[in-house]
């Protein structure tokens, strides 16, 4: 195993062998970060092997894979997240270091220790060849609007900023309230990191957006508009969805005219976010009110298209359906391939980091539902899938609260608000 030493904190390699982890540990390393993506070649040790390896050793392990082209910011602050837990100094490796590297040089760009000129340099300096760096910096300086995600452990959820540069003005779409079932406790821990991000940018917000009532998190589009005066949205069909759960939840007082939102998009709508354009599209399925916001080169598609090692979402909610949603998929789909895909969810199958940023291209060529897939073998794919799947947790505490843009239910006479939760509503149990 070759090794390069970076600084005091990091070293760089090739493929480690994980027998050879206690080794590592006793040369005073306190930490693995495995950047290399399982199944690249015959004979690769693979994810779980080194995360054991990294636990008999002692030693912290981050499994963050990535292949050069497909490089996100989310890649590289997971990188930057995983040395800083490590206690101590940290192996990275990927094939050959380079992508360990790679992340290590963008990420020392984008907080301002180094210069975008000095990447290549720093690179030939350790022996690689950092160009992809380098590009991968030109291409995003290019990128336009700015998108930061904020992702929710808890709930596998990702929140957006959406900002314009050249005026300062950002949209927020699918912002989380925090809500603890067994306690009953809510918090705006999630919201409050937004605002911070909002603030320490000087950014202005426009637009909060929701792009579907919620199953699995409580919205937390009232308490940012009272925070920030901006105007909530949603898709129109939302008040179908309100009247299917004003049944649900036996709810005569509901209103069902949408009208807890500032505005109702109908497809092909447009709205502004400064100086860029954004536009609505239906894209039902996951739900009957779905929508998705293209706003220059990014598309937000909610819970329709996940991460392309993830797949879809599920179609069997009240109102969903997967021949539906392979539809709204499609439209997404022919959308120009560059088009950044970003995703509602992420649940980080084998234990990677959270990842939320793709393109129309890879979806394409690595989606494994969307690959070499007709509507029939789909609609079946997503069906089956769909009957092993339990209901999440929050949906009837959720729905409630989400089918009023985020408010919570109004105090009663002591004082406490309640949630209704009924019973037998959703079928049997799985």
């Amino acid at each position: 195993m070759n090794t390069v030493t970076i600084d005091d904190r990091l070293t760089v390699s090739a493929q480690p062998d994980p027998a050879a982890f206690s080794d590592l540990a006793r040369q005073g390393f306190a930490a693995v970060i495995n950047a290399r993506p399982d199944g690249e070649e015959a004979g690769q040790p693979g994810n779980a092997a080194e995360a054991a390896a990294a636990r008999s050793a002692g030693l912290g392990y981050a499994f963050v894979p990535v292949t050069g082209p497909t490089i996100t910011e989310a890649d590289v602050r997971a990188f930057q997240e995983a040395m800083k837990k490590a206690k101590g100094p940290t192996l990275a490796h990927c094939k050959s270091g380079m992508r360990a590297l790679t992340l290590y040089a963008i990420g020392e760009v984008l907080d301002g220790r180094m210069q975008r000129g000095e990447v290549e340099i720093f690179g030939k300096g350790h022996g690689f060849d950092l160009s992809g760096a380098a590009v991968w910096l030109d291409r995003q300086d290019a990128k336009v609007p700015r998108v930061v995600g904020f992702h929710d452990a808890r709930t596998g959820s990702i929140q957006y900023v959406v900002s314009d540069s050249a005026t300062g003005a950002c949209a927020v779409i699918d912002p989380v309230l925090d809500f603890d079932e067994k306690s009953g406790a809510t918090a705006t821990v999630h919201a409050d990191a937004i605002l911070d991000y909002v603030r320490a940018e000087g950014l202005t917000v426009e637009w909060i957006l929701d792009t579907h009532p919620h199953a699995d998190h409580f919205s937390a589009a009232a308490y940012l508009k009272e925070k920030t005066g901006a105007p909530t949205a949603i898709g129109a069909r939302v008040v179908e969805v309100q009247k299917l759960w004003k049944d649900i939840y036996n709810w005569p007082e509901l209103a069902t005219d949408g009208s807890q939102w500032d505005q109702l998009f109908s497809d092909g709508d447009t709205f502004r976010v400064g100086s860029l354009e954004g536009r609505v599209m239906f894209s039902p399925g996951h739900t009957l009110a779905s929508v998705s916001y293209v706003i220059g080169d990014a598309a937000f598609v909610h819970d329709t298209i996940f991460m392309p090692d993830s797949g879809t979402a599920r179609a069997d909610f009240p109102g969903g359906s997967a021949k539906v949603l392979w539809h709204s998929i499609q439209r997404i789909l022919a959308l120009p391939d560059e088009t950044r895909i970003f995703t509602g969810h992420d649940y980080q199958p084998g234990g990677r980091h959270a990842k939320w940023e793709s393109t129309v291209s890879e979806q394409k060529r690595s989606n494994p539902h969307l690959v070499d897939m007709t509507e029939d073998s789909f609609v079946a794919l997503r069906e089956a899938r769909d009957r092993t799947l339990p209901m999440p947790r929050l949906i009837l505490h959720a729905l409630q609260v989400n089918v009023r843009a985020g408010q919570l239910p109004e105090p009663e006479d002591n004082g406490r608000r309640y949630l209704k939760i009924p019973l037998d509503a959703l079928g049997a149990t799985r």
